[in-house]
């Protein structure tokens, strides 16, 4: 879409004032994800500082003299540094301009949304808070994997992979939160994999827990691994898959086997209807 095609359906949707930034989260990918919110935000926003996840169809939708300016950070290539973005969103706050500042999935979901509107209230900024997506909920969903499933587990636990500094975590008490959960959802853990799997193992996990990573999800070139703790470093070896990634820990992986739906768009049959042996249809419930 161009901006005069793209357009809003009618209600009383709110205005960037001049001065204002409104922190939004673009989703975990695929453009269709955005929420109105953002949308709106795109069509009025003097300047867009947006990250390096965004879609660049999604920038597309922004107004013909839009300024965008790109503060990525990807591990181990040159990022901005945080400090920079966040008094970067002042100076132009302070400048009078309408401010979008544009994330990758939601960006209070280890997207550092936190500290740059705690940056911005504190020099008397104005922001609003536009929620995302998450790509460990929307995108496990692309892959045919429920992040909670009653047959499964009572609850979730959402993960990051790395620390401050971009390198393994060492506060994680891999025994309580495999006594926890029941599914580990691990953003930005591709590169400490090897880290993650031996402490998962450590705490009791077995072998055969099934795991899988999804890689660019929600996006044309999404890729899917199921794999397990005991061969998933192998697996990811051989088929050379990269960040953006999420992995996921859980029994809840085996559902994808009934309820992956991009195969079944393809035409490809489900390859098992009752993944987790309940040995009954899925409306009889207790």
């Amino acid at each position: 879409m161009t901006e005069s095609t793209l357009t809003l359906p009618t209600g009383n949707w709110p205005a960037i004032e001049p001065g204002w930034v409104w922190l939004c989260g673009a989703g975990p990918g695929d453009p269709g994800l955005m929420t109105l919110h953002a949308v709106n935000a795109l069509r009025q926003a003097d300047v867009i500082v947006y990250d390096a996840l965004v879609a660049p169809e999604i920038l597309q939708w922004a107004r013909d003299d839009a300024e965008k300016i790109y503060a990525g950070k990807r591990g181990g290539k040159p990022s901005a540094k945080q400090i920079d973005i966040s008094l970067t969103l002042v100076e132009l706050a302070q400048q009078g301009k309408r401010v979008m500042r544009l994330k990758g999935g939601d960006p209070f979901v280890f997207g550092r949304g936190g500290e740059e509107a705690q940056t911005l209230i504190q020099r008397g900024i104005n922001v609003r808070i536009v929620p995302g997506i998450s790509a460990g909920i929307g995108g496990l969903a692309y892959a045919g994997i429920p992040v909670t499933h009653r047959d499964v587990n009572q609850s979730v636990t959402f993960v990051t992979g790395h620390d401050q500094t971009g390198e393994a975590t060492k506060t994680l008490d891999w025994d309580a939160l495999s006594r926890a959960s029941g599914v580990l959802v691990i953003y930005m853990g591709m590169k400490h994999a090897q880290s993650i799997c031996e402490g998962l193992l450590g705490a009791g996990r077995g072998l055969d827990e099934p795991v899988a990573i999804v890689s660019q999800a929600t996006t044309p070139n999404q890729k899917v691994l199921e794999t397990t703790l005991g061969t998933m470093l192998d697996d990811i070896a051989n088929t050379e898959m990269g960040p953006p990634a999420i992995i996921c820990v859980g029994r809840s992986v085996l559902m994808r086997q009934v309820l992956d739906w991009q195969a079944l768009e393809r035409g490809e049959k489900p390859r098992n209807l009752d993944p987790l042996g309940r040995g009954k249809p899925a409306e009889l419930r207790d």
